[in-house]
């Protein structure tokens, strides 16, 4: 399943160990991360100093190296949805949580806290991989099988 990208969505890409990571920021904030099979096209402008930041700092991480805990963030969703990704920045490297555990947290149900995590659009720099089902490894991306949770497992096994 390769993801295709129109140009001048994305201003950085580096090639990891789980795909291609593409980063959209303003100079403000990231604001979107995307893992793709194939390279993305940048925009035509140049890099985005942040956005290339970013980048290399999840390289250098999905490569062995200290989780990127990056506080310019700027995630677009509801309300609820932001709560929720705020809610994963406090899941510590090598750790997880059920989606019954987030949303009891949060007050919330544990299929919404899911909804939250498969809509968030800032992957790895916001762990939602660190969440997972009381009864299991739950889904990543919005998927339960195949590539995406390779990646999922992947990653928890990598921290």
């Amino acid at each position: 399943m390769a993801d295709k990208l129109p140009i001048a969505e994305y201003q950085a890409a580096c090639l990891t160990p789980v795909g291609w990571v593409a980063i959209a920021a303003t100079e403000a904030a990231v604001t979107r991360v995307k893992i793709l099979e194939d390279r993305p096209a940048l925009t035509a402008t140049g890099e985005n100093s942040l956005a290339a930041k970013a980048c290399e700092a999840l390289a250098n991480w999905l490569n062995g190296g200290d989780w990127p805990r990056f506080t310019a963030l700027e995630p677009e969703g509801t309300v609820y949805q932001r709560r929720v990704w705020q809610a994963l920045l406090n899941i510590p490297p090598g750790q997880t949580r059920t989606y019954g555990e987030v949303a009891r947290e949060l007050g919330s149900s544990p299929r919404a806290v899911g909804g939250a995590c498969r809509r968030n659009p800032i992957p790895l720099l916001i762990p939602c991989h660190r969440v997972v089902a009381a009864n299991g490894d739950g889904g990543f991306a919005g998927h339960t099988s195949g590539r995406w949770m390779d990646i999922k497992r992947w990653l928890l096994e990598h921290e």
